[in-house]
């Protein structure tokens, strides 16, 4: 006889509003962009759900999915937000340009709330990225940890041809990839990075055909959940925190770090 729990329906995503849906199953969340009708443009409401999405994440998820319905991944920022109306019930860009510098700088902080989480110690992030990211939507794509992208890839960074700067977490990661001066073209030319470059520069760890861009997600994400939990979460702190340390100090960190694992693994102060 079934048990009560095996005759529950699966449960529906865990959030799905202002297009962002997340899906949990078990330690695989699926964060998924749902509006291709606009390319995935992004706003503040949708930056908003993003940062609603992390929060939602059960201790169980090792593997957080960024995907996007569609072709494109994100074309980037609705141009909306540029106009006098702006978006219903928010702010134009033209009224936070009138603000106070504090009410500027702390709007901008928490749209860039939706970009931060990604790359939290006890996870690993997977963009699946095809066809458009475009500003906002590459920088978005750069908060993750991992990018495998479709052969269509067209990445661009358009805030400079804007006027504007890129704000949303995506400059520290580009530099950190590409290096400064390949940073510096790519943004001030705006210029499309496709997905040979993309591979070549360190901007995708690997480029697949379109039709094969969830299967290599998928596979990606089993190879991580195959290594043990804890030794995962203290390799990406090693390997974040050394664009930090000098050589010494890594040195260091990697003694500490493998001290924690064999302790735990021998069972040494439970």
């Amino acid at each position: 006889m079934a048990s009560p729990e095996q005759d529950v329906a699966p449960e529906g995503p865990a959030l799905d509003k202002d297009g962002v849906r997340l899906t949990v199953d078990d330690a695989i969340a699926t964060v998924t962009l749902t509006n291709p009708a606009r390319r995935n443009a992004q706003s503040p409401a949708l930056w908003r759900a993003l940062t609603e999405a992390g929060r939602q994440l059960p201790g169980s998820v090792r593997v957080v999915v960024l995907r996007a319905e569609g072709k494109s991944f994100s074309a980037g920022l609705d141009r909306q937000a540029f106009t006098p109306e702006g978006f219903d019930g928010e702010p134009s860009f033209i009224d936070l340009a009138r603000g106070s510098d504090a009410e500027l700088d702390a709007t901008i902080a928490e749209y860039q709330e939706g970009f931060t989480w990604w790359r939290r110690s006890d996870i690993v992030s997977i963009a699946a990225v095809q066809g458009h990211a475009i500003g906002a939507g590459f920088q978005l794509a750069l908060a993750c940890d991992l990018r495998v992208v479709a052969d269509d890839v067209q990445f661009a960074m358009r805030e400079t041809s804007l006027g504007l700067v890129p704000d949303l977490t995506g400059t520290h990661p580009l530099v950190g990839l590409v290096g400064y001066a390949r940073a510096l073209e790519i943004c001030a030319t705006g210029r499309f990075v496709l997905a040979e470059e993309a591979v070549s520069t360190g901007l995708a760890n690997v480029a697949v055909p379109v039709g094969e861009l969830d299967d290599a997600v998928r596979d990606l994400a089993g190879a991580i959940l195959a290594a043990p939990r804890d030794a995962v979460i203290e390799t990406k702190a090693l390997l974040r925190g050394a664009q930090s340390r000098d050589y010494e100090a890594q040195r260091v960190a990697e003694r500490a770090a493998q001290a924690r694992r064999l302790r735990d693994l021998a069972g040494v102060g439970e």
